[in-house]
């Protein structure tokens, strides 16, 4: 039996069969007709049933465990929104997210999200919303939230799935994956999403099978993002054995920026491995790259490592426009030794390029001393 939720003041509540008004934390939809009902066994025969119920446009949603309750899926805005009628000056985190506006969510930790905000940091929630949307009886497009963040329908009606397990949500995601007519990737790209935001070890299991050398590539590029930005130590672990093992490059070179977003301590250690004994220049260029993002003084000297020591020329002029993507502290007075002692021309030459572009009094300096040879 489906029961409809109200509207009071912010909040919403649920009425039981009983007359019993019980407080529910989720969803915090407005502006769209939200309706509970169970969420069905087999869950996905359920939930395609659901999908080819109806002609109309609508949303389907439930909530899950999440992976990370510090991280915080919302949306940011900044001006003047109303709340409950009454007009509020807002800017940072976490602003009315539309589901019908084509904007994506935005990620950050939940105390950045508060910094923002101007608020004390609130604790995190172990939950999270996924929300399909539906149009023409398909999936057209999944949006995952945080369990807090207000969400505004767009007029349009929500079904909502009480009691989805997690395993059974991991594997409808994973039968969106690719799905034919996704011309856009808003299926796929969300589904992927999804899958790594979930607080269940078949997250992991389920990004490893998406992962396989089988899957199409573009698939896989994107699932290395998440192993590394959302799925800790076995998402860590997996990409280790991407970089090691996988016949892309392309895969390969997506794994480096997946570990480059890792929390695991030994990242780091693994990416200057690889940008120093990998065999493919192309791998131990785009290392080089995302280790300059990381800074450090065990970064800096890595890199003037690779302009002295690695045989290919092109991994050298890399290693040169990293240290130009790190501090200008750091970068600046080893580009100026590049330029002045470096043995190959063309590295000297890209090094006095981005000496140029940094727009620093010491670069100034050196030109002019050069000049006046």
């Amino acid at each position: 039996m489906r029961r409809p939720f109200k509207i009071i003041g912010s909040g919403l509540v649920m009425i039981t069969a009983l007359g019993v008004i019980l407080s529910a934390q989720q969803p915090r939809i407005q502006n769209g007709a939200v309706t509970a009902q169970a969420a069905g066994a087999p869950f996905t025969q359920s939930f395609r049933s659901l999908v080819g119920s109806a002609a109309e446009v609508f949303w389907i949603g439930y909530s899950v465990p999440v992976a990370d309750g510090e991280r915080v899926m919302c949306c940011f805005n900044s001006g003047t929104t109303f709340v409950n009628g009454t007009m509020s000056n807002t800017s940072g985190c976490c602003g009315l997210c539309r589901l019908e506006n084509s904007s994506g969510t935005t990620m950050s930790t939940r105390q950045e999200a508060a910094t923002a905000a101007g608020v004390i940091k609130l604790e995190g929630s172990d939950r999270m919303i996924v929300l399909y949307r539906v149009e023409n009886r398909a999936v057209e497009r999944i949006r995952v939230f945080s369990e807090d963040c207000q969400l505004d329908a767009g007029g349009r009606p929500v079904r909502w799935l009480e009691n989805v397990r997690p395993a059974d949500s991991i594997a409808l995601l994973e039968s969106f994956v690719g799905v034919q007519g996704d011309t856009r990737n808003r299926v796929t790209d969300g589904a992927i999403n999804a899958i790594a935001m979930h607080g269940d070890p078949a997250a992991d299991a389920s990004l490893q099978r998406l992962v396989a050398p089988t899957q199409p590539e573009s698939v896989r590029k994107k699932v290395t993002f998440w192993l590394g930005n959302a799925r800790g130590r076995p998402g860590y672990e997996a990409l280790r054995r991407i970089l090691r093992d996988d016949p892309s490059i392309e895969v390969r070179k997506g794994a480096i920026f997946g570990m480059s977003q890792s929390k695991v301590p030994e990242s780091v250690d693994a990416l200057i491995a690889i940008a120093r004994t990998d065999p493919e220049p192309r791998v131990r260029s785009e290392s080089l790259f995302w280790l300059a993002q990381k800074a450090g003084e065990k970064v800096s000297a890595m890199i003037a490592d690779r302009i002295d020591q690695d045989p290919d020329t092109d991994v050298k002029k890399k290693a040169v426009f990293a240290l130009s993507q790190l501090p200008k502290d750091d970068g600046v007075p080893l580009l100026i030794k590049v330029a002045r002692t470096n043995a190959n021309p063309e590295v000297r030459k890209q090094a006095m390029f981005w000496l140029g572009q940094s727009k620093d009094s010491r670069a100034t300096d050196f030109f002019a001393e050069v000049l006046r040879k």
